[in-house]
């Protein structure tokens, strides 16, 4: 939540919560909120991979315990003694100065350990970790926020994950039942103009943020205009039907290849129909007015371009995020799913519902300095050829996103909750 499918969505999270809240009482909430997403699930449904972006729920509830073990029992804890010592090599991610891994494609090929043996290892580290929390120093305080964070990142990956395995069943098995919001009409596109000029961007406070949101620094803006909701799926629909697809002219040259190599001709779990689509309760109508979703870059920057805008930057996004409540529909809202912006005005949908692309490539700050040791490579080493998003979406947790937040993806990739907004020059 890139990504490698173990890369977790960079964001902030637990530290978002009252200040009334401890930390063991947002450990607990936070490891039980996983379990709790994956209760429907058969132990069948956590072993498959369905393309190497994906990892297996069973591999998602072990990481996430292996990163406490690994990070905060192992070097802190006397006497603490791992689960399995196998799981060292099993369950690590990207950490290379950790040590070696089992290689990220081949996560499905795992039956053993066994879904039991897994919930047995998250027994064994939240049993270790509890007496810890409540008398923890500022070190143990840092570390054990991060892998909350870390875990909330990997709960929204554990929804967008099994959604593709899900989808590529014949069956179109669902999570779930969900509600399904109401579909109201948003209206005509409004764009809402800001007078740009020298800003300040990245996080500021003494809230909890990762190491790609720093340091605070000033954008120079000029001034422009943002759409005033994330484009919808009927007016992605007339995209498509104006041959958006098949025109190379809309296209950025890498995306144009890839649309012609993938053969694709409509976002990602659309019905051929374009009447349909799937989500986490299976095949549902596709809501003209819900917004559009699981595009790649290319996809997003085509339909700009169609439709006489562009993206926006991330600092363009982030100096009008500013401007509006954090909040939305989020995981914690139960749909699941994109939903209408409905027609109150303003800045609309600014969180949640869908990550945006911006058209900024994922780059460290003026005077960026990763985090020291292991955890260096937790955001860092990914400054490479990816783009940035923005927001959150219907699949992130409500207390895990904020202005600054950074989340992203290499150009090609959809299967992750992502739309758009427009942009304009002024």
């Amino acid at each position: 939540m890139s990504q490698t499918a173990d890369r977790p969505v960079s964001g902030g999270g637990a530290a978002a919560r009252p200040a009334t809240e401890s930390l063991s009482s947002a450990f607990a909430r936070i490891r039980a909120t996983t379990a709790l997403l994956t209760s429907s699930l058969q132990p069948e449904d956590t072993v498959i991979q369905t393309m190497p972006d994906v990892s297996p729920t069973k591999w998602h509830l072990a990481h996430t315990s292996w990163f406490f073990e690994n990070f905060v029992l192992t070097p802190d804890v006397p006497g603490y003694r791992p689960f399995n010592e196998q799981f060292g090599y099993l369950f690590n991610s990207y950490y290379f100065s950790v040590g070696t891994m089992h290689q990220r494609p081949h996560r499905g090929m795992l039956s053993r350990p066994t879904l039991a043996d897994i919930l047995d290892y998250r027994a064994h580290v939240n049993e270790a970790m509890s007496p810890l929390l409540d008398g923890a120093d500022d070190d143990l305080r840092f570390l054990t926020v991060l892998g909350l964070n870390h875990e909330q990142q990997h709960q929204e990956l554990i929804l967008t994950d099994i959604k593709h395995v899900f989808s590529l069943n014949p069956l179109r098995p669902g999570l779930r039942e969900l509600q399904v919001a109401a579909s109201v009409s948003a209206g005509a596109q409004r764009f809402i103009e800001f007078a740009g000029g020298i800003t300040e961007a990245g996080h500021a406070g003494d809230g909890f943020c990762f190491d790609n949101e720093t340091p605070r620094h000033e954008a120079l803006l000029q001034p422009y205009a943002l759409g005033d909701r994330l484009v919808t799926n009927h007016e992605y629909a007339d995209f498509v039907a104006d041959g958006g697809y098949t025109t190379c002219a809309h296209w950025l040259s890498d995306g144009w290849t890839t649309v012609q190599t993938e053969n694709w001709r409509r976002p990602l779990y659309w019905s051929d129909d374009l009447q349909q689509e799937f989500s986490l309760s299976g095949m549902r109508r596709l809501d003209p007015n819900a917004p559009v979703c699981h595009l790649s870059l290319y996809e997003a920057d085509a339909y700009a371009r169609w439709a006489g805008a562009r993206l926006p930057t991330e600092f363009e996004w982030e100096n009008a995020a500013t401007t509006v409540p954090v909040a939305g529909n989020f995981m914690d809202a139960g749909l699941l799913h994109p939903a209408p912006a409905g027609k109150r005005r303003g800045l609309k949908q600014m969180y949640g519902d869908v990550w945006e692309w911006t058209s900024s490539a994922y780059a460290p700050y003026p005077g960026f300095k990763a985090l020291a040791g292991s955890l260096g490579e937790y955001n860092g080493k990914f400054m490479c050829g990816q783009a940035v998003l923005r927001g959150g979406s219907c699949a992130t947790p409500a207390d895990h996103i904020r202005a600054t937040y950074r989340n992203f993806f290499y150009p090609h990739q959809r299967w992750q909750f992502a739309g758009l907004r427009l942009a304009r020059d002024v």
